[in-house]
Formats: structure tokens, C-alpha cells, sequence
């Protein structure tokens, strides 16, 4: 079995979330390239493939998933914004 490097400490840990989509970004270190592995529960682990080191995770609808935990039911979703144009 291949070994993944988790560091004891990363000084920036960054982080972006996509409201319409419902998709948390976290990076250790600033964004970049690697592969995704799917470890379920929506959850994606970003490993560089060259090192084995965990760069960041991606976690899918966990709005919707945690507002679905704490109240027993499925929240509505958001509509999109639109902004309308006065003249």
C-alpha cells in the first residue's frame, strides 16, 4: 500500500466556497494541480501525485447536508440571483 503524506502543520491554509454550487474548497498552501480521490460522503481529497501529499479537500453540498442533519428534512435550495437593469 503507497503511503500519503499528511504534514504535522500547514502555515496558510485557504479556502473558498461556492455558493451556488454548494462546494467548499479548502487548499493547504495556495491552489494547485493534483489528483481527486473520492473517499465518499462527498468528500474529495486532493493528493499531488508526484509526492503523495494531501494538497486539499473539496466538499460537496455541505450547506444542504448539514441544515438536512440539524432539522430532519431537505432544506429548499437557493435561487439564483439576478439583477435586474434600471434605465
Amino acid at each position: 500500500m503507497e503511503t500519503i503524506n499528511i504534514s504535522e502543520k500547514k502555515e496558510k491554509i485557504k479556502w473558498d466556497y461556492d455558493a451556488e454550487a454548494d462546494v467548499l474548497y479548502i487548499s493547504f498552501g495556495n491552489p494547485q494541480n493534483a489528483e481527486g480521490v473520492d473517499i465518499g460522503e462527498g468528500t474529495i481529497v486532493r493528493v499531488q501525485s508526484d509526492t503523495n501529499e494531501i494538497t486539499g479537500l473539496t466538499i460537496i453540498n455541505p450547506l444542504h447536508r448539514t441544515l438536512k442533519s440539524l432539522s430532519g428534512k431537505q432544506p429548499a435550495r437557493r435561487k439564483k440571483k439576478t439583477s435586474s437593469a434600471t434605465k
